[in-house]
Formats: structure tokens, sequence, C-alpha cells
């Protein structure tokens, strides 16, 4: 199956034409190779996925023939991306969600409840 099909069947990507553009710019990447999205992917091949500041490593047990639902996608894919990689993702969603309720000037009384619960 083609690397962009796999992609958008497992729900790692919302569109095939998307599943192709995250390829196409590399960060999708097999025994450190960048791949392209017509590359025939077999059962049993780790790939690892390049996001902002963290990677994830996936292994492909299975093929499915459209789209599947999020509650199937593990008989078709197993996530193994390291423990020290899934700790940079809850930091960085952290550091994100910090930055997003961060607001300039005073705390409103909602931001003065939250804060109150930090000390």
């Amino acid at each position: 199956m083609r690397a962009d099909s796999f992609f958008w069947s497992v729900r790692l990507n919302k569109t095939r034409s998307l599943a192709a553009a995250a390829i196409k710019s590399g960060k999708v990447s097999i025994s450190d190779i960048v791949i392209k999205p017509s590359r025939v992917l077999k059962i049993g091949e780790t790939f690892r996925v390049r996001h902002k500041g963290y990677f994830t490593t996936h292994v492909v047990i299975d093929f499915p023939k459209s789209r599947v639902k999020m509650m199937l996608v593990e008989n078709f894919m197993k996530t193994t991306t390291p423990i020290k990689e899934i700790e940079k993702k809850k930091l960085l969603d952290l550091a994100l969600k910090i930055k997003v309720n961060m607001k300039s000037g005073r705390p409103t009384k909602r931001d003065r409840r939250d804060l109150d619960g930090w000390y």
C-alpha cells in the first residue's frame, strides 16, 4: 500500500493530499531515509514521523481496505514511540497551553481562580 494512502486510512492525516504533502516535506522516514508518498509500505516496517519538537514511531501491522474508525487503528498500526519522546510531547503541549492562556494586563476573575491553585 502506498505511504500516503496508508497515512490517510489510519488517520495520521485528514486527507490523502495532506498526507502526501507531509511525506514530501520530509517528515516521514524509514531507517533514517526520507520516503516519497508513492513508497510502497510492507507489513512489519517501522516508520518515524517528525512533528514540531518530537518524533513518533509506528509499525505497520496490516493494511486496511479503506479509511478506518479511530478504534480500529490499533489493528493496522502499532505506536512504538519511546517514553522520552512522549515526555517531550507532553512538555510542548503544556508550554503551548500556558502560552495561549497568558494574556497581557490584569487577570480576570476566572484567571485569578486558576492562578490560586498554583501555590
